[in-house]
């Protein structure tokens, strides 16, 4: 079966104009994807890579077979479910989230992964640099360099100009040390002082406002992992019900009801792993494709929010985002 895989994939390669369904008929391809959240909220992403699969000329139960798990937002369900998917021998698997991709680097050794919205990768520790990974490991970022959390301050500030105070709530067991740090840089060098307050599950939410509002925050910033993602709904409601103007790093958390979300856009991510993916299936070695940092950003306003909670967007803000919500 893997030989026939493989001369089909070097006709794709010769004749790039050829579906590829059609020349791997005789042998198909298959795909594993672990996705860190829950169907209900991030089937968009699996639609954005099919997408992206479809613009390479694959077709999905014709070329290629995609074998779809869910964590639901818990991390410690990666490990199963990367053993369950392992067995089923897939060509190449797409794994994402931070907390996904380094529990892939340990379950993972044989089969090439390509990740999909990773924080910083080499902290990480499954690739050696962005332009050489190196091992079985490449993929995309969601992070920009420096500077991106604290753009999400800064917009954040251009609605509420009083704040000086803001939270940064955080999952202290999801990876995301550095992104904290990020926030609390950015939040000084807009002459602000970050508040970091940590949640290790639903029933710390409460306890972590009430820590916000002993410290007296002005505005709440949330670092994205698939604990909070998984319990955006909750976190939206308190942070509503303490009148906390909140800046998110998904829109899945402005489309709940969260003031402002801004990001790498997500769903551009996972279409483009497509791409990672095509060349895997062709013969390239993960560990030579650089790994990508993102071009596409969203901003999206939630003016329902914002006028619940008595402020005004300013209209240059309105018009740069890619959604307003009202």
């Amino acid at each position: 079966m893997k030989l026939a895989r493989r001369a089909a994939l070097a006709a794709i390669a010769a004749f790039p104009l050829v579906p590829a369904w059609a020349l791997a008929a005789s042998g198909q391809l298959r795909i594993a994807f672990l996705e860190a959240g829950s169907a209900s909220a991030n089937a968009h992403f699996v639609e954005a890579f099919r997408k992206g699969m479809r613009a390479l000329g694959y077709e999905e139960g014709k070329g290629y077979v995609l074998d779809v798990r869910w964590a639901d937002g818990r991390a410690e369900r990666f490990p199963d479910l990367l053993s369950e998917l392992v067995k089923l021998r897939p060509d190449v698997m797409v794994v994402a989230s931070s907390l996904g991709a380094v529990a892939a680097h340990k379950a993972v050794t044989s089969i090439p992964v390509v990740f999909v919205g990773v924080s910083d990768p080499v902290a990480g520790g499954y690739v050696q640099s962005l332009a050489r990974p190196g091992g079985n490991m490449t993929g995309l970022s969601r992070a920009f360099g420096e500077g991106l959390l604290g753009k999400a301050i800064e917009l954040l500030r251009a609605i509420v100009p009083t704040a000086l105070r803001v939270a940064v709530l955080y999952n202290p067991d999801g990876g995301v040390g550095s992104r904290v740090a990020e926030a609390e840089q950015g939040a000084r060098s807009l002459g602000m002082t970050a508040l970091p307050v940590s949640m290790r599950d639903l029933h710390s939410l409460d306890g972590a406002f009430a820590t916000m509002r002993a410290q007296r925050a002005d505005a709440v910033l949330v670092i994205a992992d698939p604990l909070t993602l998984r319990y955006r709904d909750a976190i939206v409601k308190d942070a509503m019900a303490n009148r906390l103007p909140a800046v998110y790093e998904f829109a899945e958390f402005a489309r709940a009801g969260g003031l402002i979300a801004y990001s790498a856009s997500v769903p551009a991510l996972f279409e483009r792993a497509a791409i990672y993916v095509d060349k895997i299936l062709k013969g390239a070695n993960p560990g030579e494709l650089p790994v990508e940092q993102p071009t596409q950003f969203d901003l999206v306003i939630n003016q329902k929010t914002a006028r619940a909670l008595g402020l005004t967007v300013p209209q240059p803000l309105l018009l740069r985002a890619d959604e307003v919500i009202q």
